[in-house]
């Protein structure tokens, strides 16, 4: 097994930022996926068409998202292994996690065409970007199994600590991904379906070398006996904590579709600059997602080696340097965000729309910053329960406002600030629950 057990791992402010700064990077070219594609697409001058990529890729996040608990808890409860120096576990983890990601894609294979229609009817498009979503839709659920495996061998790598692997894993899919959208769409003229050909062919081959550095690690998933794999102990605590995070997570999810059905609802514009703008949000995010993943392999593995001052040092340290790095990036997001608008579409219409409402979306990274450091915590942690409970608290919260926004008639602008009320409701939840929550687990480990 890999030597990376055994070794120590210091917490400081080094530590976090060399854990966070690969995904960091490693995320940027997330976003640039859907920034490419939008690009690509909407530099044909077509708003409908760049309207249904936007939203294509919208309905897979909230499909995939759905599942981010294989990625989420895989990281958790590999962390905690490894700060307990258990090497078995952590194989067992992992071959758990890859025969739920393979088993959950192909059922979503098999469900495509009911799965179609109902994301077709929440998204209350107009008729021409409804015909485009369904040539998109249909070619890029292939790559479900493939997705959610990846989910499992990223989870894995992190809950290890290696953000260099995870890096390489993510710059390797996104940069496939991207090169086959440029060839596919601009250099075959295959329009919306070379987009989703891009997508799948990149995550077959992000799974073959997903495997293979874990194999490089040492891990060895594939000769973990089915016995073990099905040990009802820990499988009920695996079930358990991805139950509680695809529920958080479905929850998020359901925010982020009421935000661009509602969006959709204001005219193919609206969609467009709406679609243009989250891109400016994820790119932003994306980078605070690197300390958010630092937070769950340092507080896991903090957890597994039952170290309450270093699970608090590394709370305290990722909190500050997400907070940090979160009111920058929304500093640079108004700074810049013109340009941006500029580049990704052509359209006039579509550009002033999004000048409207660039301010609020600039906005976003910096209050998402507090809850974006707080679900790296609980990961780690596999406070699951509670970081459940919390985000359908804040769902609920952000559902009230958006019914009285859309009662004042508030338009575009009382939906970004709806959804900037979601954010904050979640951060400021998670962090009142946070003392409670870290009093109650060590006394219980060290009973």
């Amino acid at each position: 097994m890999s030597a990376s057990l055994s070794a120590p791992i210091p917490v400081n402010g080094r530590r976090v930022l060399a854990l966070a700064l690969p995904m960091t990077l490693a995320n940027i070219t997330t976003p640039m996926l859907g920034f490419v594609g939008a690009t690509v697409i909407g530099r044909l001058g077509d708003a409908a068409a760049l309207g249904a990529i936007a939203l294509g890729a919208v309905i897979f996040d909230a499909i995939f998202w759905s599942f981010g608990a294989l990625r989420m808890a895989t990281a958790g409860l590999t962390a905690q292994a490894v700060g307990a120096r258990d090497a078995a576990e952590v194989d067992r983890t992992l071959a758990r996690s890859l025969a739920a990601g393979l088993l959950a894609g192909l059922a979503l294979v098999l469900l495509q065409i009911p799965l179609a229609w109902l994301a077709f009817a929440i998204s209350g498009a107009s008729e021409a970007v409804r015909e485009g979503l369904a040539t998109y839709f249909h070619i890029r659920i292939f790559s479900a199994p493939f997705v959610l495996a990846n989910f499992a061998v990223l989870g894995s790598v992190l809950g290890r600590g290696r953000t260099d692997l995870g890096l390489l894993l993510q710059v390797a899919i996104n940069g496939v991904n991207i090169a086959l959208t440029l060839l596919l769409v601009l250099g075959f003229g295959l329009g919306i379906a070379g987009a989703a050909l891009a997508t799948l062919c990149a995550e077959a081959c992000g799974l073959a070398l997903g495997l293979l550095v874990l194999r490089r690690l040492g891990a060895r998933p594939f000769r973990v006996p089915l016995a073990e794999i099905r040990d009802p102990a820990a499988l009920r605590r695996t079930l358990a904590v991805n139950l509680d995070v695809v529920i958080r997570t479905l929850a998020l999810v359901a925010g982020i579709v009421l935000f661009s059905a509602l969006g959709a609802r204001q005219g193919d514009a609206t969609l467009a600059a709406n679609a243009v703008l989250w891109n400016l949000f994820l790119i932003g995010g994306f980078f605070l997602d690197g300390f958010a993943t630092a937070a769950e392999a340092l507080c896991g593995q903090a957890i597994g080696a039952r170290d309450e001052t270093d699970f608090r040092r590394a709370s305290s340290l990722s909190l500050r340097w997400c907070l940090g790095f979160g009111f920058g990036v929304s500093l640079i997001a108004l700074g810049l965000g013109h340009a941006f608008v500029d580049f990704v579409t052509t359209s006039a219409e579509v550009r002033a729309v999004a000048y409207r409402y660039l301010p609020l979306a600039a906005l976003a990274p910096f209050v998402a910053a507090l809850p974006f450091a707080y679900d790296g915590i609980y990961i780690g942690a596999t406070w699951t329960r509670a970081m459940r409970n919390l985000m359908l608290g804040a769902l609920a919260a952000y559902c009230a406002t958006l019914a009285l926004v859309q009662a004042l008639g508030l338009g575009n602008t009382g939906l970004w600030l709806a959804f900037l009320s979601f954010l904050a409701a979640r951060g400021i939840g998670q962090a009142l629950a946070y003392p409670g929550l870290a009093r109650r687990t060590f006394p219980a480990l060290s009973a």
